[in-house]
């Protein structure tokens, strides 16, 4: 039996992802699924943690990248394969792993069951498949939620005002970045660890090529302003974002990350944020996730 745990809400047009359709299609594909709802306060950690428990033969995250990271907290290090169904408005790491995005599909792959290992980066206690970063993004989203909730803005229009206000007035963050060579202290609007290398140049910009190289990459911008951050993502675009010199990014199997005043720090992982203790700990877990892929 195969656990799904569907996020109801996500995406721009849930409706078209109902549980009754989600349903029938693991029946129609031979894999009988039970399907688990996150409704308002329930956390999905808990509900994989149970499906491991009993045996299930997978745990799947329907939803956005969020529920893929709650799900993936409770699985890695386990053999319990994850399925992805990727209803969110972004799904990075689907994209990266060149799932299917249609829903019918991405049954079909998961009752195909073809498993492959890939890394995870670790914050803390804290899993994330994508990245996690400190400074100006996690206040981007903080900012967005709260728009939300207090004026019942739309999720586009929630982002567009939060990052034109913080890039308007966030003044950067200074760290001190150990990953075992020469201790670095920066000021930086951002700083940002990804789970395998990201694409930094180009169209493809944010693309992974593989998430199985078994390394954490770094990137900050200690000469960069944040109001100057949009001119940033166009040199990116254009493919000079690190000809410029004003990206710097390195690779590491684990990072240290402390702030000289500040005893805690927002930290973003895959979209969610939470205020951890510094410092920061980050260290990649390679083949820590069994996830179940498309035969290529």
């Amino acid at each position: 039996m195969i656990t799904v745990v569907i996020n109801p809400a996500a995406g721009t047009n849930p409706r078209k992802n109902s549980m009754d359709r989600v349903a029938e299609l693991f029946e129609r594909a031979g894999a009988p699924a039970r399907l688990v709802p996150l409704t308002s306060g329930v956390d999905a950690v808990p509900i994989a943690r149970e499906a491991i428990e009993s045996g299930a033969g997978a745990v799947v995250a329907a939803g956005g990248d969020g529920t893929v990271n709650r799900v993936v907290s409770a699985l890695a290090g386990s053999n319990t394969p994850l399925g992805v169904i990727p209803l969110g408005t972004l799904n990075h790491f689907a994209k990266d792993l060149h799932l299917p995005l249609d829903l019918d599909a991405a049954v079909s792959v998961i009752a195909a069951r073809h498993v492959k290992k890939v890394d995870v980066g670790v914050v803390n206690d804290r899993v994330f498949v994508n990245n996690s970063s400190i400074g100006v993004y996690p206040s981007i989203v903080v900012e967005r939620e709260e728009l939300r909730r207090r004026r019942g803005y739309g999720k586009w229009r929630a982002l567009a005002v939060a990052t034109a206000h913080v890039l308007r007035h966030y003044r950067g963050i200074t760290i001190r970045i150990d990953a075992g060579d020469s201790p670095r202290v920066v000021r930086t609007p951002f700083f940002a660890v990804g789970n395998n290398e990201y694409l930094v140049d180009g169209l493809r910009l944010g693309a992974r090529v593989r998430l199985d190289a078994g390394r954490l990459l770094v990137y900050y911008a200690p000469r960069v302003h944040t109001r100057d951050l949009p001119e940033l993502v166009v040199l990116a675009l254009l493919g000079h974002a690190t000809d410029s010199r004003v990206l710097e990014s390195f690779a590491a199997e684990t990072i240290q990350v402390d702030s000289p005043s500040r005893r805690t720090l927002r930290v973003a992982f895959d979209g969610e944020v939470a205020r951890m203790a510094t410092p920061l700990r980050y260290r990649t877990w390679p083949g820590a996730l069994n996830v179940i892929v498309p035969v290529r």
